[in-house]
């Protein structure tokens, strides 16, 4: 369906199916230069790779030290010796708990404690991320200089998964050619030039070890004695090596159509073979050893070109063909690229990491808070597979997360928030004491079922929703008439005391919609719904309201108007002032739809949020959280300026990427930055001075806009007529296959 016509605007009688490709293509990825920021990147979801110019990873230094090019697994783990036995225990410090004695809890209270108690520290960093291999060109077994590298063009079809680089080396025509097989580990990689004929141009792949620094990048280059690379199978057109790290081993093949050769040290080499002026090989990684024949790089080009057809079609489309907002194409251009980015990055075997593939930040774990920001989107998109493919981690780890729940004295399954695949929370100022992930299970767990409908659904992760409602409504406090969440607690906004923060407004309805839903679930499978879960249903704390206006937690009295003040207004510096971080109170009417919530108490508070916030300190899945809230409000023309909210977190590059900026006063017009020759050089601020980058992707900002936009596109429980987020003046909005929001 398409608006009705409005002055300036045509509507079609019947309304035409979205040319996906046409969609798609006109979004693909071109760069003529270097941008420092915005590699490019490939991957399955299980593997990304990121690349340089050349389409490979040969010049890493001309990037931002916090876009490392990396390649990097799902899998691909690795933990430092642990001499002392440092153990979980060792890292948790009695809170008191109101009515339940005292509890452990994986805190710290300053950074400090890292350095009195090594445990904190280790525990922190173990396990992490690392790059499993760097892959790159060479002129004359050399790495080239990059001054001989001239008229660089490349494109990324997204249509195919293809990365395409030409340019000239030493005067020389080159085009390279990459790509990664949809379901094995295995980059393929095609290089055609004068220079493979001449001998001259080939490639190497060099296996790095671990940098104990880990962030962002864990990549290694000066070899410890617990780094070992052993050739285990050999022949003249392929290698396959065991690489060690420690306690890590994982293996490697390369295979080629050219030779393949043991370089120095942990590094392999690529000639070209009598092909002429082409050159192939493909680099495969594998947990243990692999089996069989690889797919040679015709077969995995091929295959990648049918896995991302497949993914384009088979799943949801919006299309904003025949808008007279000056936004639309630049949104849509986000929305297709967004999709792009989170089926490498977000659609993993576990939950997704806030740098996906590309990069480490928090030694490479993943914030379970920010599991439906990744991925929810996959099942309203139409593409349920996606989203399925991490839920099986609740599952396996229901018994951890069961015996955390124990350990604070309440039934069910507790979910950390800071998580390698082993499960293990990770000591943190914040960590342990945020709440607001425990229900997300169901909420995954619900989007999946209103996707599809399919019983099997209500079997497969039914035990993993009964015991996160089993935490539900046992984890609030009594505190008499009512059921209290915290203290200790610590919100979505993450910047209150988490021993005396008490009810915030988006947990005490989200608390209650997750019970809700699971009694739902319960009904769908024939079975009664739970008389303990109703009685907490019935007595969990309302939001709280003061002057008209809902409060972000019930123990922050005063917050308005300390944040309409002259001391917090614009700049939210001072301690008193928490108008800052997440708006999360606003989730309560938009990222579900809060039941007790009062549309025109929330419609107040919406705008004393804008009248106040400090913009400067707001996340990148804040923006199209708030798009959300006020298309539920019905403020059309809000919710698309809030998804193009001038902004340092909401930047959108060339490649969809947008940065993680945080405020430091510090900050000033040049940063230092890698040099070519490994030395420190500067570099302009790409944010300017008051402001340090933190990273080049901070991938909730794009599952968060998905998420939006399917709402705004494809309507929510309860909305009417076509397209209810946008407004109806300037916008033409075409969707198919939306499922709607709550």
């Amino acid at each position: 369906m398409l608006f009705p016509a409005v002055p300036g605007q045509s509507a079609l009688a019947t309304p035409k199916k979205i040319d996906r490709k046409a969609l798609v293509a006109r979004h693909a990825v071109v760069q003529s230069r270097i941008d420092r920021h915005a590699p490019a990147m490939i991957g399955n979801g299980q593997l990304g790779f990121t690349a340089d110019i050349t389409g490979l990873q040969t010049f890493p230094q001309q990037y931002s030290e916090l876009a490392p090019l990396l390649t990097m697994a799902q899998w691909s783990w690795h933990s430092f010796p642990n001499p002392k036995g440092h153990v979980e225990r060792d890292g948790l410090r009695i809170v008191p708990v109101r009515g339940r004695g005292e509890q452990p809890y994986a805190w710290m209270r300053s950074w400090a404690d890292g350095d009195a108690n090594p445990a904190y520290t280790w525990l922190r960093a173990n396990p992490h991320r690392i790059s499993l291999g760097r892959i790159a060109l060479t002129l004359n077994g050399m790495a080239p200089d990059f001054a001989q590298v001239t008229d660089t063009r490349q494109s990324l079809d997204l249509w195919r998964g293809q990365l395409t680089s030409s340019f000239r080396l030493n005067g020389q025509p080159v085009t390279v050619t990459t790509a990664v097989h949809p379901t094995a580990d295995l980059i393929a990689v095609e290089i055609r030039s004068p220079l493979v004929a001449s001998g001259g141009l080939g490639a190497s792949v060099r296996y790095p070890g671990v940098d104990p620094a880990i962030n962002p990048d864990p990549s290694g280059w000066r070899p410890r004695a617990s780094e070992t690379m052993r050739v285990v199978a050999r022949d003249a057109r392929s290698v396959q090596v065991e690489r060690t790290l420690d306690a890590t081993r994982y293996r490697s093949r390369v295979v080629s159509d050219g030779r393949v050769t043991p370089g120095d040290g942990a590094a392999l080499r690529i000639a070209g073979g009598g092909n002429g002026d082409r050159l192939r090989f493909t680099v495969r990684f594998d947990a243990n050893a692999p089996r069989g024949a690889d797919p040679d790089v015709p077969k995995t080009i091929a295959a990648a070109a049918a896995h991302w057809q497949h993914f384009w079609t088979d799943g949801a489309a919006v299309d904003f063909t025949g808008s007279t907002d000056p936004r639309a194409r630049e949104l849509e251009r986000r929305v297709v690229l967004s999709q792009y980015l989170s089926a490498i990055n977000g659609a993993g075997s576990l939950p997704p990491q806030e740098e996906g593939l590309f990069s480490n930040s928090w030694y490479g774990k993943f914030h379970l808070e920010m599991h439906p920001w990744h991925a929810a989107w996959q099942a309203m998109w139409g593409r349920p597979a996606l989203l399925e493919r991490s839920m099986p981690w609740y599952v396996a780890h229901l018994p951890k997360a069961r015996a955390e729940a124990a350990r604070h004295k309440v039934r069910g399954a507790w979910w950390p928030k800071m998580v390698g695949p082993e499960g293990r929370n990770s000591p943190s100022l914040v960590s342990p004491f945020l709440m607001w992930q425990q229900p997300h299970p169901i909420l995954l767990g619900e989007m999946l079922w209103r996707a599809r409908r399919d019983p099997a659904l209500l079997a497969r992760y039914g035990e993993v929703v009964e015991a996160t409602a089993d935490l539900l409504a046992s984890w609030p406090l009594d505190a008499g008439g009512r059921l209290d969440l915290g203290p200790p607690l610590i919100p979505a906004q993450e910047n209150y005391d988490p021993l005396t923060t008490r009810n915030p407004t988006f947990e005490v309805e989200y608390f209650r919609w997750g019970l809700q839903t699971a009694q739902a679930w319960r009904e769908r499978q024939g079975q009664p719904r739970k008389p303990e879960w109703d009685r907490a249903l019935a007595r969990i704390a309302p939001p709280a309201i003061e002057a008209g206006l809902y409060l972000p937690t019930e123990s922050a009295t005063g917050f308005w108007r300390t944040a309409a003040s002259a001391a917090c207004k614009g700049t939210a510096s001072a301690p008193e002032c928490k108008n800052r971080d997440h708006p999360s109170f606003l989730m309560a009417y938009g990222f579900i739809p809060g039941a007790r919530i009062d549309a025109a108490t929330m419609r107040r508070t919406f705008d004393a949020m804008e009248a106040t916030w400090d913009r400067r300190q707001t996340w990148g899945w804040d923006f199209p959280m708030i798009a959300m809230t006020a298309a539920r409000l019905g403020e059309r023309d809000k919710a698309v300026d809030w998804l193009f909210a001038p902004l340092k977190n909401n930047q959108w590059g060339p490649t969809g990427m947008t940065p993680r900026v945080h405020l430091d006063e510090h900050a000033n017009d040049l940063v230092p930055t890698v040099g070519g020759a490994g030395g420190v050089a500067m570099a302009q601020n790409p944010d300017g001075p008051g402001y340090r980058r933190a990273a080049e992707t901070y991938f909730p900002s794009n599952g968060a806009l998905l998420l939006a936009v399917g709402m705004m596109a494809g309507g929510w429980d309860g909305s009417r007529g076509h397209a209810p987020g946008f407004p109806e003046r300037g916008w033409t909005v075409r969707a198919e296959g939306l499922t709607p929001a709550l």
